[in-house]
């Protein structure tokens, strides 16, 4: 898997969780899938702001869940 198929499947993987209105489940893929895209972006296959902004408004959907 090449690494920037790598770092759309995490995301992905937490926008599914999100949808299926799972707190907990896209709690812990956003902590799987942090330190995915940071070393990712470090590489340079994104931008740096690109991963930030992604990482920033996952986790504001994530906050604006009910519990």
């Amino acid at each position: 898997m090449s690494l920037r198929s790598k770092a759309r499947t995490y995301i992905k993987k937490v926008v599914a969780a999100i949808e299926e209105g799972n707190k907990e489940l896209a709690m812990q893929r956003y902590r799987e899938m942090v330190p995915v895209v940071d070393s990712i972006a470090d590489k340079g296959l994104f931008h740096k702001n690109k991963m930030a902004r992604h990482k920033s408004r996952l986790n504001a959907k994530i906050k604006k869940m009910a519990s």
